[in-house]
């Protein structure tokens, strides 16, 4: 028998996730919580805790689609529905893994039955489960897009749409979506987290006091999950019993025009896109009052909608900075203020002091977007000084110049990748290029194919009418072509010819848009860098293309150019991907001036590191970083020998050439007609 969950009043910290928690179990509409945060913090821990503080429900006996009684969904697929006492059951958390398939999620609908009999089989996926209930998604970032695409239009419509070659089914889908992520493994797409209602960061306090008291709790609870669950039960109590209050309350809260027009102002202030986040932060303002026992919306409820709904929809791309400029967000309501709004508004906690979520709700910001950083030493142009040891010659860092749009760098051939943008592949979605017999459930059905298959067995199968007879056998699978992501791996130069008349904030800036376009194509990306006497792996291949840009902003140059070095580790980190990842294909971006200095014939020793990856078929790119009235073509020497080609920084560019994926490809081919 499962124990307890831990209790949710028993929680130490993190006051504006539970805030965030509490305000959707009473207004569902918000539309969910994202929670960002590095591992270890309770993220899961509270998700759980929540399902045992909602009410129970009650749902039409048989139906496997939770009906309510008393309105049950006419169109639900075990309808319709009599009138009947329902049976009262606890309310649902329901998990969704990240390796779940499109039919675990949605459901799956029994195609040779359609086709054969013309009956709508239909067999529930965990959408259906979570209705009225908790859907939790714990590492959302890494889940499929075309999984949170459907997930997210599901919980924007209330719905879940089953589509199979003109067979359709439709059922309800109204659930608390809460997601989980930790940022350090890669980031959403500015659309799909656009997509949940409220944002917050969660980081483990620093307070050792603190520390202590999580510490204890948590051997407590597994010790004997009962005796502490009983310690917190007339906590859970209250809190169930505010949640219920609020919820019959939220019918009542008027939100006045002086609080709509500040709604307005600030997301308007802050350039959010679309009209989302106004309605996000009317609802979540609504929310709070209802929450706090009052019938009107303040400005206090609409500054703690605007840090709960507001900063992630502030990004623009991965390296932003989630978080609001607090200063301008007071200036903005205090411009927009009605005339009747108390100067002093009371506090909005309302029974329950000290309650989880009682009104602090200001989630952790970082440097606010629209304020400039204090410059440090380490983004200064100037050279440092040499300190004479074993890092003499050594340049700090330089920031990166102004990114830009690139060109597309592909990998040649077809793949059978994970989803993405890049190359082409083998996919679930995309183009129908074909067909073939189903290996497990069939997906995506081939009609023309199962048709064809099925035609010359009718007579021999006794078919009399005008339906058509198929069979298990006749079954085919569509074959389809879209694009995958692959693992760019970037080998920078960071030696001293590279630092040279301060090429490196170009070359920086070079290498921060193709993280950018690695980003928007949903790529993993690593990160070698060769400088001096060797090479290191700054960044071990990831999904956090913003972690990358920080490894980048930091890399220091000077030394000599240890180009085999570079190479070597390259192809190390290569092959140990291909052993964990088969299936998704890299692209090595070497990003060099090509000269090679160091040790006995460098030269030589880096033509023979080029060959290897040549060799096992690497895609490559060498970005010709060399400037200058004289140029020795070293670049393209190495181009050449990786069986790659060679782009100049302004070839780079989408705006400077138009066949650039196509010299990659046709350089590849004639590499492999050469061998």
């Amino acid at each position: 028998m499962a124990s307890a969950p831990y209790p949710f009043t028993a929680v130490v910290g993190m006051d504006d996730m539970r805030l965030s928690l509490l305000l959707n179990a009473v207004s569902p509409a918000i539309g969910g919580v994202l929670v960002r945060g590095e591992k270890g913090t309770a993220k899961s821990t509270i998700v759980r805790g929540l399902t045992a503080l909602l009410p129970a429900m009650d749902a039409v006996a048989g139906c496997r689609f939770s009906c309510a009684p008393e309105a049950p969904d006419p169109q639900c697929p075990d309808g319709p529905h009599e009138p009947a006492p329902g049976v009262t059951r606890p309310t649902r958390l329901v998990e969704l893994p990240v390796g779940a398939s499109e039919d675990r999620l949605v459901g799956a609908l029994d195609i040779e039955r359609a086709l054969s009999e013309g009956v709508k089989a239909f067999e529930p996926g965990l959408l259906a489960q979570a209705h009225r209930g908790i859907l939790y998604v714990d590492e959302v970032n890494l889940l499929h897009d075309h999984l949170v695409d459907l997930l997210l239009d599901a919980a924007a419509m209330g719905a879940s749409h089953v589509e199979r070659e003109g067979v359709s089914v439709r059922h309800a889908a109204r659930f608390l979506l809460v997601g989980t992520m930790n940022p350090e493994e890669g980031e959403l797409r500015p659309q799909l987290l656009d997509r949940f209602g409220l944002t917050v960061e969660v980081a483990a306090s620093r307070d050792p006091e603190q520390r202590v008291e999580v510490v204890r709790r948590r051997l407590a609870f597994e010790d004997d999950p009962a005796v502490f669950a009983a310690r917190w039960a007339e906590e859970e109590a209250a809190l169930r019993d505010r949640i219920v209050a609020a919820r019959a309350l939220l019918p009542q809260v008027v939100l006045g025009d002086a609080a709509l027009l500040q709604i307005a102002a600030t997301c308007a202030a802050f350039e959010v896109d679309g009209m989302r986040a106004d309605i996000v932060m009317a609802r979540t303002a609504t929310a709070l009052a209802a929450w706090a026992g009052r019938t009107d919306v303040t400005s206090e409820d609409v500054r703690q909608a605007a840090l709960l709904a507001l900063p992630h929809r502030r990004r623009r791309n991965p390296f932003d900075a989630p978080g609001l400029d607090q200063d301008k967000l007071d200036e903005t309501l205090e411009q927009f203020k009605g005339d009747d709004e108390p100067d002093d508004d009371p506090d909005p906690q309302g029974p329950g002091d000290g309650g989880p979520g009682g009104g602090g709700g200001v989630p952790p910001q970082g440097d606010a977007p629209d304020q400039a950083p204090e410059q440090g030493p380490e983004e200064s142009p100037e050279p440092a000084p040499s300190t004479g040891g074993p890092g003499a010659g050594e340049r700090a860092a330089v920031k990166a110049g102004e990114p830009f749009r690139t060109k597309v760098l592909s990998v040649p051939g077809l793949g059978e990748g994970a989803a993405g943008r890049r190359s082409r592949a083998r996919t679930e979605h995309g183009r129908t290029t074909g067909s073939t017999r189903p290996r497990g459930a069939l997906t995506k059905l081939h009609l023309t194919a199962t048709v064809t298959a099925a035609a010359p067995h009718q007579r021999a199968r006794g078919r009399s009418g005008p339906g058509l007879v198929v069979r298990r056998d006749d079954l085919r699978q569509a074959t389809r072509e879209g694009r995958e992501g692959n693992l760019v791996l970037f080998a920078v130069d960071a030696s001293g010819s590279m630092a040279a008349r301060q090429r490196m904030g170009a070359v920086k800036g070079a290498v921060l848009s193709l993280l950018l376009d690695a980003y928007q194509r949903r790529d993993k990306v690593g990160l070698v860098t060769f400088r001096g006497k060797g090479a290191e792996v700054a960044l071990p291949p990831t999904s956090s293309v913003d972690a990358a840009a920080v490894r980048l902003e930091e890399l220091p140059t000077g030394g000599r150019t240890p180009l085999a070095a570079g190479l070597l580790k390259a192809h190390d980190v290569l092959r140990v991907e291909r052993l964990r990842d088969p299936s998704r294909r890299p692209l090595l971006v070497v990003v060099t001036d090509g000269r090679a200095t160091g040790g006995p014939d460098p030269v030589a020793l880096a033509a023979r590191a080029a060959r290897l990856h040549a060799a096992e078929g690497t895609a490559s790119v060498v970005v010709d970083c060399e400037t200058g009235m004289v140029r020795l073509g070293l670049a393209g020497d190495l181009a050449r020998e990786l069986g790659g080609t060679a782009v100049t920084l302004d070839e780079l560019r989408a705006d400077s050439i138009a066949g650039l994926v196509r010299d990659v490809q046709e350089s590849h081919r004639t590499t492999r007609r050469a061998a």
